[in-house]
């Protein structure tokens, strides 16, 4: 019995033995990986450089706004009657003048026969007072009685005329029609809608501006129209209209600019960012926008520096800017670096603070105010 006691406490004092052995063993290999994690040093990564370049830039006043047509209406039926043809389709240009839709003037046309033949006996009778007013056979109250009834007839046929001008409903401008709201045989009430018809360009830019800057404002100024809708594409118009009355709950005025829109790419009622340029010009410091690195806790940069610690080569330490107004490929920096300080151009999202690197720009793109990429 006592044997078999003593093989066990051997067995167990044998297992805790080995357990032990293998414990520091896997704490030797752990140690080790750390000390060689301390003493890992990340390759040097190879980066385009740019200079925060001073420059000379033409000031501007930024804004919302939404645009609207220069000419604008939605077309409607003047009298009541049934659509007997239609010359439009949903989303055609049509010119002044063109036909748009015709009612039936069957009724008009008839009565118009009968309003011109008493039209042409009233112009007999009048001929025949006037030559026998001149053998005074007849008064002068009978000459002019027949002269009234001729008039009245003229006036007549004139009425209509005009009826059936009024049925046969035409362009009132140039421009691009909506999507119609009435079909062929309808009856149509006076008043009903028929399509919308826009003039698209020019069109207009409405938006306002702080009181403070109506010093500044006037007519003619040139302004930079952009769209979400049309990302890269920047229109250009001038101020043609400042309200008279500035808002009394904003302390706002509000302007309106003409903006050329070939092409009819912008449309009434879409929202657009609109830049006023002043006569003055001011001193920026401007950066790639590609050098900046992106996030909701600040925006950044890398400078690129000169290895403090003795071990030579470049370093790269990320500095938070503040950011103006972008143009272009440029961004402006109004605080966090100083006019001439080197800082990395691209790639900016793969680095971090206190990195090695390599300066290469032998493939660097050329960072422009007003680029024009080619089509390839």
């Amino acid at each position: 019995m006592k044997m078999k006691k003593r093989v066990v406490v051997m067995a167990i004092v044998a297992l805790v033995v080995v357990i032990l052995i293998l414990a520091g063993i896997k704490a030797l290999q752990i140690k080790t990986m750390i000390d060689k994690g301390k003493s890992f040093v990340p390759p040097a990564e190879t980066v385009t450089t740019a200079t925060a370049q001073p420059l000379s830039w033409d000031s501007a006043l930024g804004a919302t706004g939404s645009l609207s047509a220069v000419q604008g209406v939605t077309v409607a039926a003047e009298m009541p009657g049934k659509v007997a043809k239609l010359s439009i389709e949903s989303g055609m240009p049509v010119k002044k003048g063109d036909l748009l839709l015709c009612q039936d003037t069957s009724s008009e046309e008839a009565q118009l026969l009968g309003a011109n033949a008493q039209a042409t006996l009233a112009r007999t009778e009048l001929e025949r007072a006037a030559k026998m007013l001149a053998g005074k056979i007849i008064s002068q109250s009978d000459y002019d009685k027949a002269r009234a009834n001729h008039e009245q007839a003229l006036s007549q046929v004139d009425n209509i005329r005009a009826t059936i001008a009024k049925k046969n409903i035409r362009a009132p401008f140039g421009g691009r029609v909506g999507i119609r709201q009435v079909n062929l045989g309808q009856i149509l009430r006076e008043g009903d809608q028929i399509v919308t018809l826009q003039s698209l360009d020019p069109i207009y830019a409405d938006f306002t501006l702080p009181q403070q800057e109506l010093s500044r404002l006037k007519n003619g100024l040139p302004v930079r129209v952009t769209c979400d809708a049309l990302p890269g594409v920047t229109l250009n118009g001038r101020i043609t209209a400042l309200n008279p009355l500035v808002d009394a709950d904003t302390r706002s005025l509000r302007l309106q600019a003409t903006v050329a829109n070939g092409g009819e790419r912008l449309r009434p009622g879409m929202f657009v960012n609109v830049a006023v340029g002043l006569p003055a010009r001011s001193r920026v410091i401007a950066i790639p926008a590609t050098a900046v690195l992106y996030a909701p806790y600040g925006d950044s940069v890398f400078k690129i520096e000169d290895d403090k610690k003795g071990k030579g080569g470049k370093v790269l330490r990320q500095e938070f800017v503040r950011l103006g107004e972008k143009r272009g490929d440029l961004v402006v920096v109004v605080g966090g670096l100083k006019e001439g300080e080197s800082i990395v151009s691209t790639g900016v999202f793969k680095l971090r603070n206190g990195q090695a690197a390599v300066v290469d720009n032998k493939l660097a793109p050329h960072f422009q105010q007003a680029p024009r990429p080619e089509n390839n």
